[in-house]
């Protein structure tokens, strides 16, 4: 993944919208590119299995994103969907075996999962060097700890960081970031990938004393905590670079008909009138999300073959 980062390492000019889906696309033909050598030179193919519980509507949906994304790419990808009420011991036993499978580089279980798995004992279960969500306690350590030669990071903090480096630069001294959220699979590893780019993090939560006067310090804002429209414009800095992670199913009334459609944290229209950029909702953060899961596929196939040092 640092090959694929290193790419968008450069500043560029300000815009109100930061296009996740045209920096999704630019990666994945560079992912696609790199699969194809690695085939022609190394003669290996990256694997990627799904594991899938229920039916969900939504999961449904991401998987099929994912598969359909993989399979573009060039991978093996591979979907195992089991019924809403599998054991705990079957999916573990399935786990087990694509732990084994040397065709296998890459490991997602689709979240959430039903009440009656264990969550934690699941996602554990997963080997470290095929954990391409970074949810495993073996990743999360190095990327807490900064040795991330061979972790693999949560792919949507991932995403996140490169549309911030893409209007900032790398190094972010100087910055002050807030994260509304502290979940551990974007709060927290958003958090560690922000400071060890220099930044000053500030973790808000549901708990924080007067959250917008927080927000208003921040050169950075990045918003997960899945609450439609909370981030109103006047808690904006000037010029601040905007990141929204939420994705909100909310119902609205067009033309006198009742529909649903998908919008962010953010009051993303308010926040433009006063952020140097910003990310939609959708078309931002969630394509993002999806190709870094390709990229640290890729890179768990190079470093399963010793092609990539450590």
């Amino acid at each position: 993944m640092r090959r694929l980062i290193a790419t968008f390492g450069t500043a560029m000019s300000k815009a109100s919208r930061i296009d996740g889906k045209a920096m999704a696309a630019e990666l994945s033909a560079q992912v696609t590119s790199e699969t194809a050598a690695l085939l022609e030179d190394h003669g290996l193919v990256p694997g990627l299995a799904v594991v899938i519980t229920g039916e969900d509507p939504a999961s449904q949906v991401y998987v099929r994103n994912k598969k359909r994304t993989a399979e573009a790419c060039g991978f093996h990808s591979v979907q195992h969907t089991l019924a809403t009420d599998v054991s705990q011991e079957d999916v573990l036993a399935l786990i087990d075996r694509l732990n084994n499978d040397m065709d296998i580089h890459g490991i997602l279980v689709q979240l959430p999962l039903p009440a009656h798995l264990d969550e934690q004992v699941v996602t554990q279960a997963i080997s470290p060097a095929k954990d391409v969500d970074g949810f495993h306690y073996v990743n999360i350590g190095k990327l807490t700890s900064g040795n991330t030669g061979d972790a693999f990071i949560p792919c949507t903090p991932a995403g996140c960081m490169l549309m911030i480096e893409k209007h900032l630069g790398k190094d972010l001294s100087g910055k002050h970031a807030v994260v509304i959220g502290r979940s551990n699979i974007v709060g927290k590893p958003m958090a560690s990938l922000l400071l060890q780019q220099n930044a000053t993090v500030t973790v808000t939560h549901s708990r924080t004393s007067d959250l917008p006067a927080v927000v208003r310090e921040a050169d950075i804002v990045v918003a997960a905590v899945g609450r439609p429209n909370m981030v109103r414009g006047d808690w904006i800095k000037p010029g601040a670079v905007v990141i929204d992670v939420g994705i909100n199913r909310i119902e609205v009334t067009e033309n006198g008909e009742q529909k649903f459609k998908l919008t962010g944290d953010i009051a993303y229209d308010e926040v433009c009138a006063v952020a140097a950029a910003a990310t939609p909702v959708p078309g931002g953060v969630g394509p993002m999300t999806i190709v870094m899961l390709m990229a640290n596929t890729l890179r768990a196939a190079r470093l399963s073959a010793g092609l990539e040092s450590a």
